[in-house]
């Protein structure tokens, strides 16, 4: 009866392993990881264009890295003139700014308050947590860096601050 036991354990892990063999010969190998890409931009290497169209009109963007339009980390920047104003609005994931140079004018709320602004000034950072209504202004031209998790999605506190919502009329 014990040399029964044993000679069944013995076949069963004769078994097992033949199983573990088979299936690590039919598994298929991974495939090696793609090697991180570095990124390095002087600022005269950055290519600047439109904003994207949920932006109010007459801001530019560069992508630095990643795509805004994707899921994942990117990082933008946003050149706005003067008085450039987005009204309050958030997005689904945290917005981290750094004020690369000028002056941003920002507050949190649904509403625009020109009282509730503070001055961010180059070298400043805010965290904007998600789906937290906020709005910016410009004073004098003003570059800022965005980092978040795409894909890039804005909704307006007021739907009728919506630029994608806006016709234009010509003449």
């Amino acid at each position: 009866m014990q040399r029964m036991k044993g000679l069944a354990i013995a076949a069963g892990m004769v078994l097992l392993t033949g199983f573990n063999s088979t299936a690590q010969q039919t598994a298929p190998k991974p495939k090696p990881a793609a090697p991180a890409k570095h990124v390095m931009l002087t600022a005269d290497e950055l290519k600047w264009g439109p904003g994207p169209e949920s932006l109010p009109p007459g801001g530019q963007a560069a992508v630095l890295s990643g795509d805004p339009g994707k899921s994942g980390m990117f990082t933008i920047r946003l050149k706005m003139p003067d008085g450039y104003t987005v009204p309050p609005h958030s997005h689904p994931t945290a917005e981290h700014v750094t004020i690369v140079s000028g002056t941003l004018m920002m507050a949190m709320g649904s509403k625009l308050d020109d009282a509730a602004f503070k001055p961010m000034t180059a070298g400043a950072y805010a965290v904007m947590p998600a789906r937290s209504d906020h709005y910016v202004r410009a004073k004098g031209e003003t570059i800022v860096q965005v980092m978040a998790m795409g894909p890039f999605e804005i909704k307006y506190a007021n739907p009728n601050d919506d630029p994608r919502k806006k016709t234009t009329t010509k003449n």
